[in-house]
């Protein structure tokens, strides 16, 4: 009680020290949304007036640059650093977690007194201490995952509990959104709303795809025939639904008369997910090239930054937390210094001092250097990006010197951050979204355990994402993000999750399952070490799969069926680090059930 008294205090007098009303602050980031998508950047395929909008009303940063993949540029905006620095290795089975060794933007905003929330995709671990709850916001409401295989009346967590909306999974989460400025209104807040979409699976509502599935695409990709156009109209829908959800919470910062002091910041978190227009860019998510790691940033802040501003110098991700925290007079006190620069002065009208920097994208081994002229990419190749945007012709013989002085800034960067020298892998090894495969100074495996335990947070949720099956145990799709466990068929077969026991107690146990009627009745068990729980797998519950919200088709998510928890008693646990092992010890039909996630509740009472 004490010390959060201290902590209420100390947020007081931060903010007192700084302004009676400092600025409430609003970050859009969307899912696999490429620069080109968007109508101010010049794609006639859509009309994007919100996003454009704060544009138009603020400044627009022309070269931004992310990460080539979803969870690393999370991690770049929470801690303005690079994403490596955080053991942010890849985007699923553990490697999408950021360390809980730094603070975030979240935190420090918290610490000043806003009241924080985040409302959609968090993709940087999902138990505690990796929860977004315990990384500075207040309310969560989303999920941690990385893909979600269900739009339409998704299922979904609030601070740590599952329930099931009813919608349109971005339409519900920019609502929670909504209804935490308001209940905040009175207070500063800080109000993360990282989207969904359009990310796949692509699947959007008729208001948004009757807009477009007979409409042609007349602005095309550079990739020709690669492009499918079903993809690309039901992405362009899907902007239209951004778009849509952006005007809302724009209209209600109006109707609360909070715009005049509110700064909003919108970008994306990787190139394209398809082939599509991107303005020419060579690549798209999943590449470091320039149209994997491009994005459009827009900053809007009424009667500070100039409206219709360009900022033209280069910037990224790790810019946000030291700009943001600048503009409210939030201090961010994190020990671990910052890679990114802060742009605040710029923003407000000042003079930029700046000397000139090397941007590192950095994604699966594979690293490439930007400069505010060149870019040195992944294989050694070099690019004038003022003379020639889209990377068609390599001048590294022309000018080595140039490549040599990128080359340098890169491996110093590796060896800082890595504790080796640079050595590129091939192509392959950075397009991979699972188990980092690369040489380059990433290990191969992610050592850390999943926690268990926090008398704070007493629910941990083991999704089949962040197991091992064994045996004839599969995974229901490639992509273990949006993943459960299947094929489960035999006594020798099993799964098991690396855990480790914060808080030694009794757990409730429950399984998230589904199982044919005529296959009910296994016996199956749960151990850690000398710990055990038994139970049959009963009823039988198989409910069809959710294959009917598709507008255009599927390649990595699995169809969902609505799993429904099972409970398998208590188990008391020791503390420490071990395999929680799920298995069968009796099996009366032809399969035992699958298996969406495992959850222990500690016992607190």
């Amino acid at each position: 009680m004490i010390s959060r008294l201290c902590l209420l205090l100390a947020g007081f007098f931060a903010l007192s020290a700084h302004s009676a009303s400092p600025p409430n602050v609003v970050v859009f980031l969307a899912d696999d949304s490429g620069w080109g998508d968007y109508s101010i950047n010049g794609n006639t395929n859509l009309k994007t007036p919100n996003i454009d909008s704060l544009a138009k009303a603020g400044a627009s940063f022309d070269r931004f640059f992310v990460c080539a993949l979803c969870a690393p540029t999370r991690a770049e905006f929470l801690t303005g650093r690079y994403h490596s620095r955080g053991g942010v290795l890849g985007v699923s089975t553990g490697q999408e977690r950021l360390n809980t060794d730094v603070k975030t933007i979240a935190d420090h905003f918290l610490k000043a007194g806003y009241s924080t929330g985040a409302f959609g995709k968090w993709h940087n671990g999902s138990q505690w201490p990796y929860h977004p709850n315990a990384r500075g916001f207040q309310e969560y409401v989303g999920y941690t995952s990385g893909h979600w295989g269900e739009y339409f009346d998704p299922p979904l967590e609030r601070n740590g509990r599952m329930f099931r909306a009813k919608g349109f999974i971005v339409d519900v989460l920019v609502g929670k959104a909504v209804e935490f400025i308001e209940t905040n209104r009175e207070k500063p807040f800080f109000c993360y709303i990282p989207l969904t979409t359009p990310h796949s699976p692509f699947s959007v509502p008729d208001e948004h795809w009757n807009k477009f599935k007979d409409s042609p695409v007349t602005m095309r990709g550079a990739e020709g025939e690669a492009e499918d156009i079903n993809v690309t109209r039901t992405v362009l829908a899907m902007m239209d639904n951004i778009d849509m959800n952006v005007g809302r919470v724009l209209k209600k910062l109006d109707d609360l008369k909070l715009s005049e002091n509110t700064i909003v910041v919108y970008f994306s978190d990787n190139g394209p997910n398809s082939a599509r227009w991107n303005g020419g860019m060579k690549g798209k998510k999943g590449v470091t090239d320039e149209g994997g790691v491009r994005s459009v940033c827009f900053v809007r802040w009424p009667g500070k930054i100039r409206e219709g501003m360009t900022v033209p110098h280069i910037s990224g991700a790790i810019d946000l937390l030291p700009t943001l925290t600048a503009l409210a007079g939030v201090k961010h006190d994190d020990a671990k210094p910052l890679d990114g620069w802060d742009f605040s002065s710029l923003l407000r009208g000042g003079k930029w001092q700046a000397t000139g920097r090397e941007l590192m994208n950095y994604n699966g081994g594979r690293l490439s250097v930007r400069s505010q002229t060149h870019r040195l990419d992944a294989s050694g190749g070099l690019f004038d990006m003022v003379a020639d945007p889209n990377q068609t012709k390599d001048i590294a013989k022309e000018q080595p010197e140039v490549a040599a002085k990128l080359a340098a800034a890169g491996s110093k960067w590796h060896e800082d951050v890595f504790g080796k020298p640079y050595q590129a892998t091939p192509a392959e090894a950075g397009k991979g979204k699972g188990k980092a495969k690369a040489k380059g100074g990433v290990k191969p495996m992610d050592d850390r355990p999943y926690p268990v335990g926090y008398t704070e947070f007493p629910i941990t949720m083991l999704p089949a994402r962040d197991g091992e099956p064994h045996g004839g145990v599969r995974r229901s799709s490639g992509a273990p993000n949006c993943s459960y466990f299947v094929n489960w068929k035999t006594k020798e077969d099993s799964m098991t999750w690396d855990i480790d026991v914060h808080t030694a107690g009794e757990y409730d146990v429950s399984i998230d399952y589904a199982c044919p009627e005529a296959d009910a009745g296994s016996t199956v068990e749960l151990s850690f070490g000398e710990a055990k729980t038994t139970g049959k797998v009963t009823p039988g519950w198989f409910p069809p799969l959710i294959d009917g919200q598709d507008r255009a088709s599927r390649k990595s998510e699995s169809f969902m069926r609505d799993f429904r928890p099972l409970s398998l008693g208590t188990i008391k646990l020791a503390t420490g680090r071990g395999l929680l092992t799920l298995r069968a010890l009796e099996i009366p039909g032809q399969t035992v059930m699958e298996v969406r996630r495992v959850t222990l509740t500690l016992k607190t009472d």
